[in-house]
């Protein structure tokens, strides 16, 4: 059973291509054969640095899979043969976050799942939509929930409400497909008009470059009329934040979900209190959110968008592609290719 591995710091051209007996399912576990990955910006930013983030040595990265489950072990109400996807978080079944689900985490805080065979919780997998691809469903534990968290908490978004989104990245483009099937309008930013192209084609409503309109948060401004957008998917970190704060409408909301343009920075709040905002930290999600957006993704056959598929030999160019950020959607490593 091959696997790559985090074995020292030094980035993506130090992971180790090993060979492992394939593991045996306990009870209450699943084992299943994996025939494809997606990667996240935080699987790319957990190989770059694994010494500050206290990886043990060697682990095996990423959280999002998808295969067919190969073995069970007692107590499981699993099939062999049953087609599954990972959950980001294996503990984090319902409810609200905690410390323990957080600590349950795939491709990190435990292993992960780039590997022929994985050993997962029985609770730490869901069925697979009939009509998706294994390449399409392992695009959806981390990017797909976490946009679906932060459309449909606190609240969810209603028809004819707008939606900010960041960017073009995986978690803004599954945002984009959510939002069209739930009749909400969309303005979304982006430094590429090529990229900004593809959102209109799935739907999108308004579209701003920020490299040609800096201010884009008295852009969208004015495209609601001085109001501002009830929702905004915030991917940026620090140096969007506050413009995301002073385009969403009083008492809006905000998703705040990703560091892209680092970590360093401060927030102002006054904004936040006069405005009556409410920021939510979206950190994925959980099962029980996993299966109603698995609901409405069946229910609308909604189809991934994948950007390149990659062999399983060569998974490294997969990460270095996520590193260049030129992708639009989603990059799967394919076990089969």
């Amino acid at each position: 059973m091959r696997a790559w591995e985090i074995i020292k710091g030094g980035g993506v051209d130090t992971l180790n291509f090993a060979n492992h007996d394939t593991p045996e399912p306990g009870p209450g576990q699943v084992r299943v054969k994996m025939n494809a990955n997606s990667i996240n910006y935080r699987d790319l930013t957990t190989i770059e640095d694994p010494v500050s983030r206290k990886l043990p040595f060697p682990t095996v990265p990423n959280s999002d899979g998808a295969g067919v489950i190969s073995a069970v072990g007692e107590g499981s109400s699993w099939s062999v043969g049953d087609r599954v996807t990972s959950c980001f978080f294996e503990d984090w079944t319902a409810g609200e976050i905690s410390a323990a689900a957080m600590a349950s985490a795939l491709g990190g805080a435990r292993q992960g799942v780039l590997a022929e065979e994985v050993i997962l919780p029985a609770h730490g997998v869901i069925a697979t939509p009939d009509h998706l691809s294994d390449a399409e469903a392992a695009t959806l534990p981390c990017a797909a929930l976490t946009a679906w968290h932060a459309l449909t908490l606190p609240r969810p978004v209603m028809a004819g409400e707008t939606v900010l989104l960041l960017g073009t990245g995986g978690v803004s483009v599954f945002a984009q497909q959510f939002c069209a099937i739930m009749g909400a309008k969309t303005i979304v930013t982006s430094s590429s008009d090529d990229k900004l192209a593809k959102m209109k084609a799935l739907g999108a409503g308004e579209t701003i470059n920020y490299r040609n309109t800096t201010d884009w948060d008295a852009a969208v401004l004015e495209m609601t009329g001085g109001v501002g957008v009830d929702r905004v998917v915030e991917v940026g970190g620090p140096g969007t934040f506050d413009k995301s704060v002073n385009a969403v409408r009083v008492g809006g909301i905000v998703g705040l979900i990703g560091i892209l343009t680092g970590i360093a920075g401060q927030a102002a709040p006054t904004a936040i209190m006069r405005k009556s905002v409410t920021v939510r930290g979206i950190y994925v999600g959980s099962r029980a959110m996993f299966a109603g957006m698995n609901a409405a993704i069946e229910a609308h056959g909604l189809k991934p968008v994948i950007d390149q598929t990659f062999g399983f030999e060569d998974a490294k160019s997969a990460y270095h592609t996520m590193r260049g950020a030129g992708h639009f959607g989603k990059i799967v490593i394919d076990f089969a290719k």
